[in-house]
């Protein structure tokens, strides 16, 4: 899987998070959906709030990558909430705030599966040879923040040289400019050919990618 990566011929590797490093723990999208019907009241089958909430989930992630902005984290619960008719008048920012730390304790409770195999050793090679990496990840429910917290507690946050995700920087993958940040934040002088960016989504990771001007690793796993 991993090793049809080419490390030699590249100094700078930027990664993809969602299904290229890491997958959702199988428990976790349930609890959140009764999590979020219990906090915010919704009295519906959780069968159907399931539906709604992965709705505007791959809804915003298509509008994110068609625009190549970022559309907020709150911004998706407010459409959750006003499909169940919910008088957004009645909602705060304080409401939405508690439940993404509520959510975030959650997704730190049933944290990510790492799925790319030999993880650490894969990373330990690429900085043995003194090369460096980066996290490039489009974000929906999951803030960046929330990201390097995951990372850290799976020890890989040392290997990684900065992150950049989609609502830190108002941009997402396939967009160039976030592409362009990443060519910003590697410090150096490097062609771009040099730098790989490796990801499993063929138009926001690969295409996205190669039209900047980076080459591409499209990565796809046996899960």
């Amino acid at each position: 899987m991993k090793t049809d990566i080419d490390i030699r011929g590249h100094l700078h590797f930027s990664f993809d998070l969602w299904l290229t490093l890491i997958k959702s723990h199988p428990e976790f999208k349930a609890k959140r959906v009764e999590l979020f019907a219990s906090f915010f009241d919704i009295r519906k089958p959780l069968d159907k709030v399931t539906k709604v909430v992965k709705y505007y989930d791959d809804l915003c992630n298509s509008i994110n990558e068609v625009i190549g902005g970022n559309v907020d984290t709150f911004e998706i619960y407010l459409l959750i909430l006003n499909a169940f008719q919910v008088d957004l008048k009645q909602v705060n920012k304080e409401q939405l705030n508690e439940f993404y730390r509520k959510s975030e304790d959650l997704f730190l409770e049933y944290r990510p599966v790492v799925i790319f195999e030999n993880l650490h050793q894969f990373f330990d090679e690429i900085k043995n040879q003194g090369k460096t990496i980066n996290i490039l990840s489009n974000t929906g429910f999951i803030k960046g923040k929330t990201m390097r917290k995951f990372l850290i507690g799976e020890d890989l946050d040392r290997y990684i040289d900065f992150h950049i995700y989609s609502d830190e920087i108002n941009y997402s993958k396939p967009d160039p400019q976030i592409f362009r940040e990443v060519k910003n934040l590697i410090g150096q002088e490097i062609a771009l050919h040099q730098v790989l960016h490796v990801g499993d989504n063929p138009i926001a990771d690969y295409k996205g990618a190669k039209d900047f001007g980076f080459n591409a690793h499209l990565l796809t796993h046996k899960i």
